[in-house]
């Protein structure tokens, strides 16, 4: 899967993932390979990305630089204000509000 995420200012996450939770507005779910398409709204909360073989980009908020990796595995959590999450096809656009993030291992 490949997910975008955009905030008003920045494109802040951009890669193939193998999984990524959102707190929805009717509550928090997961998006795994082959979901179903939906919109929803997000209220504020975690979003957290679990990376997938084949590279990603990131904003790190540290450096105010963006960075490249290839490494799957690693879980990227972002706290946000609000937003919105489209998935079709294997393709997920988040576009969200406030968001923070960390790279955890």
């Amino acid at each position: 899967m490949n997910i975008t995420v955009l905030t008003p200012e920045k494109e802040i996450f951009h890669g193939n993932i193998n999984s990524v939770k959102v707190p929805g507005s009717q509550g928090a779910f997961q998006v795994l390979k082959n979901h179903a398409p939906i919109v929803s709204s997000l209220e504020e909360g975690k979003v957290t990305i679990v990376t997938a073989g084949g590279g990603f980009r990131f904003f790190d908020e540290e450096s105010g630089a963006i960075k490249e990796s290839k490494e799957a595995g690693k879980t990227l959590i972002f706290t946000i204000q609000s937003g919105f999450i489209e998935v079709l096809n294997n393709e997920i656009s988040l576009l969200v509000v406030g968001a923070k993030n960390r790279l955890d291992s």
